[in-house]
């Protein structure tokens, strides 16, 4: 029997040159060699020399089939293609997973038994492959990003390879490996769309000090009609001429609340950034929002705070799906990134002091009070040095040494932490609260705090998570303790799990969305996939 190396050659020579070694074609004789594609139907014994090369898991899987080939289903065969084909919606490159070789294997018709093992061996590390990849990411996140604190997920691929081929559910036990999620299945049909329109490579882009309204003409509008067009948010009956009329300003509006931009019609400097994104940026960005969504739990809880940071939004799920109230939230600036995790809610502070942490103490504390020493009274603020319990004045305070020191704003109506702290256990030292900066939901940009998620309406939140507790708390119980203005802390009994997540991108009712990419994450990663 052949050695492995000569078995994984064959996948690359299948199909021998016809020309001699003086360049000229040999004269093929006139009968037809027999076929032996019937021979792939069969089971061989495979030496387990062939194996020694492999991954371990591929060798254990074989010794677990009695060192036996296991491909011997056509229809099985051909499931694995099919479903490396499909892949292309998921994001995946199917030749990673040898579809090429695959193919020249099964169409070929002049087959020996050894290559019908290396077939063999190929079919079972690409499925593997694609299962894996499915299942859990093609990447691992902890190599793309520094911030990102999700439990890992398992696979048993040679468990489910063996399950596929008794049952002959090579699709079906593939497409179970994918996230069982709507948002992960809307990607899919996202990227299909994108697919489907034509290439916009000779679109030039819109000037951006654009600025046109309804009633407005010019060839700059029908630059504009031709764009929503594109993009299927103007019938392109109405496509036509130089006019920006009611139609136009309707598709208009429609493309802007797809884009998370305030919709009153006017293309102008958000509008147009997000018109002049081109086919290929937006792919990009569905592949890299798959792999993340790969990355993300398949259930979030029976009762869960959503976080998608790029949208500024929290979601309350009940029961892994049912969405039963939005929250405006404010999340960490590009340069305090709020990080990606899952934790589980463990108390909530009432009347929360604040200490302040060492980044807004290097960047922002201590030039401000180097300045003026009066920022520590006028922010309620005490100051305690290393662990006493004895307050050092302001006077006292020694700004060279500003990191030998505790500094703990008191509560009250200034405190940066507003009236309602939630608090879950995470190595980055952040979690939920209230602000004193209350106009910050107001704004459509809200990438705006030093990496903690300020949520808009607390007091309903807090009063949501306690009646979930049965612990004799309703809205009067919740008031008159923010009243009192002391410093309460609240265990909790019943869990909250606490999502943060990142996507930019996904599918709804209304329509195929897209968010900016805050922190640049979509471009770090595709580049990673594509390497």
């Amino acid at each position: 029997m052949k050695k492995a190396a000569t078995l994984l050659l064959s996948i690359i020579f299948l199909f021998p040159s016809c020309k001699n070694v003086a360049g000229g074609k040999e004269k093929l004789p006139d009968t037809e060699t027999a076929s032996t594609a019937y021979l792939k139907n069969s089971s061989y014994f495979i030496d387990a020399s062939l194996l020694n090369d492999e991954p371990k898991a591929i060798t254990a899987f074989y010794e677990a089939n009695g060192l036996k080939t296991v491909w011997t289903d056509k229809a099985d065969r051909k499931a694995l293609h099919n479903a490396i084909q499909e892949a292309v919606n998921d994001g995946l490159l199917p030749k990673e997973y040898n579809l090429t070789a695959l193919l020249e294997f099964e169409n070929n018709t002049s087959i020996t038994e050894d290559d019908c093992i290396a077939y063999d061996i190929l079919l079972t590390k690409s499925f593997r492959k694609l299962a894996t990849h499915l299942h859990k990411g093609k990447l691992a996140p902890y190599n793309v990003y520094h911030d990102w604190a999700l439990p890992g997920k398992f696979i048993d691929a040679n468990k489910l390879l063996i399950a596929a081929i008794e049952k002959h559910s090579v699709s079906e036990t593939l497409d179970k490996c994918r996230p069982s999620n709507k948002m992960y299945a809307g990607l899919r049909k996202s990227m299909k769309f994108l697919s489907s329109l034509s290439d916009d490579a000779s679109y030039n882009g819109l000037a951006t000090d654009t600025n046109v309204r309804l009633h407005d003409s010019g060839t700059v509008v029908s630059i504009v009609k031709a764009r929503l067009a594109f993009w299927k948010d103007l019938d392109t009956t109405y496509a036509k001429g130089i006019v920006f009329d009611r139609n136009t300003l309707r598709a208009v509006k429609r493309f802007q609340k797809r884009h998370g931009i305030y919709p009153d019609g006017i293309v102008r400097t958000s509008t147009v950034k997000a018109l002049n994104i081109s086919l290929d940026k937006r792919k990009q960005q569905i592949v890299a929002n798959l792999e993340r969504w790969r990355w993300f739990a398949d259930d979030f809880g029976s009762k869960a705070f959503v976080i998608n940071i790029p949208e500024f939004q929290m979601a309350v799920v009940e029961n892994g799906r049912d969405t039963v109230a939005m929250y405006n939230v404010v999340v960490g600036k590009p340069g305090r990134r709020t990080p990606v995790l899952h934790s589980v809610m463990n108390n909530i502070v009432l009347n929360p002091t604040w200490t302040v942490p060492p980044t807004i103490l290097k960047e922002d504390l201590t030039p401000s009070a180097s300045k003026d020493r009066s920022y520590f009274a006028s922010h309620n603020m005490k100051i305690y040095r290393y662990k006493d319990t004895i307050e050092t004045t302001a006077e006292d305070w020694d700004p060279e040494k500003a990191d030998h020191y505790r500094y703990v704003q008191g509560p009250g109506s200034s405190n940066s932490l507003g009236q309602v702290k939630f608090n879950f256990k995470n190595s980055f030292s952040v979690y939920l609260h209230d602000t004193n900066h209350k106009e910050m939901f107001g704004r459509g940009y809200r990438a705006l705090s030093s990496g903690c998620v300020r949520v808009q309406n607390p007091l309903k939140l807090a009063g949501y998570v306690l009646d979930k507790e049965n612990a004799g708390w309703d809205k009067e119980k919740l008031d008159s303790m923010i009243a009192q203005g002391e410093t309460k802390n609240v265990g909790l009994k019943q869990g909250t799990h606490v999502h943060q997540l990142y996507w930019t991108a996904w599918m709804d009712e209304g329509g195929l969305q897209f968010r900016n990419d805050i922190y640049n994450l979509d471009k770090v990663l595709y580049k990673k996939l594509r390497q």
